[in-house]
């Protein structure tokens, strides 16, 4: 009814077969995804500071950075140094949605420190988006 196949799988799924890529674990990639996350909103930061210069943010770049460079294992993370631009609120959505991944992923993997600092970030650009309501007399 049906010919047998004759030539060898081009993927390996037999045990004790090994691969020639190599496999990072769970935890591993975990780690990975999580540096990657707190780069990008590292990234966003830089540009939010070149926009507008605070010292919160000057202090949540520094302390991005430092859990970029920890979980990378010493290696320091690539920094913007752009010219601001008008596009505030859209960097303060891109930077709120970048530290809700991070904070996914720190919770997936327990990092406190890392969950705590994107729990902060996503609260501050969260009220930098919040516009000020004012209240006006009925007439």
């Amino acid at each position: 009814m049906y010919e047998p196949i004759r030539t060898k799988s081009v993927h390996s799924t037999m045990a004790g077969t090994t691969s020639d890529f190599p496999h990072r674990t769970r935890e591993e990639e975990l780690e990975f995804q999580l540096a990657g996350h707190l780069a990008a909103l590292l990234a966003v930061t830089d540009e939010l500071r070149a926009a507008t210069p605070s010292a919160e943010l000057d202090a949540a770049a520094e302390r991005l950075a430092a859990q970029v460079t920890r979980l990378r294992a010493g290696s320091t993370p690539a920094r913007a140094s752009g010219k601001g631009d008008s596009r505030l609120a859209s960097l303060h959505r891109r930077a709120h949605a970048l530290a809700g991944r991070a904070l996914v992923v720190a919770a997936s993997r327990a990092d406190t420190a890392a969950a705590i600092l994107a729990a902060e970030r996503m609260d501050a650009h969260s009220a930098a988006l919040a516009e000020p309501r004012e209240l006006t007399a009925a007439g």
